[in-house]
């Protein structure tokens, strides 16, 4: 697995994101404070960017635009099975040009904070240990990859010619 030597201190994200407006909403307004994200898909109705605390290579979320909150009661079936072609889509990019073992799909988030419905995809790199797997393997509290600017380009570049091409 990618080593993970960065420290993330969860207590300061979880009071940031409890106490800003919804992220994914100030993503599609455009808010320059947020123009450093590497969306690498985007159609009508959703996109799809990189993780800014990845803990592994390749860790994306997908999301609608519209701000909706919860992946069943929120979205009628046509928009449902919409979103999870998108989350398919851009997990089958993500494998195309990420190796991975496996791919996790995951909706995560909280009324109390990152509300706004996305999908995690998160592909597990080929000989993690079992024991760093599953949950393990998304929890930030374990450390992010160092991840560069340059680096995050590069694969967002790399993802949305993948992506493209399905």
């Amino acid at each position: 697995m990618t080593e993970r030597n960065v420290p993330f201190d969860v207590a300061a994200y979880e009071a940031r994101v409890r106490s800003i407006p919804c992220f994914i909403c100030a993503i599609v307004a455009g808010d320059p404070a947020y123009e450093h994200e590497q969306i690498f898909y985007e159609d009508e109705h959703h996109l799809a960017f990189l993780s800014a605390y990845p803990t592994v290579p390749g860790y994306v979320l997908v999301s609608p635009k519209a701000h909706v909150e919860h992946v069943v009661r929120d979205l009628d079936e046509e928009a449902y099975l919409a979103l999870t072609g998108v989350v398919r889509k851009v997990a089958l990019a993500v494998e195309s040009v990420v190796p991975s073992e496996r791919t996790y799909l995951l909706s995560l988030g909280s009324q109390q904070g990152n509300s706004h419905l996305h999908w995690h995809v998160v592909p597990l790199p080929p000989g993690t240990p079992y024991g760093q797997q599953q949950y393990h393997a998304l929890m930030s509290e374990n450390g992010l990859i160092p991840w560069s600017r340059e680096q995050a380009e590069d694969l967002a570049a790399r993802l949305r010619e993948a992506v493209s091409s399905l």
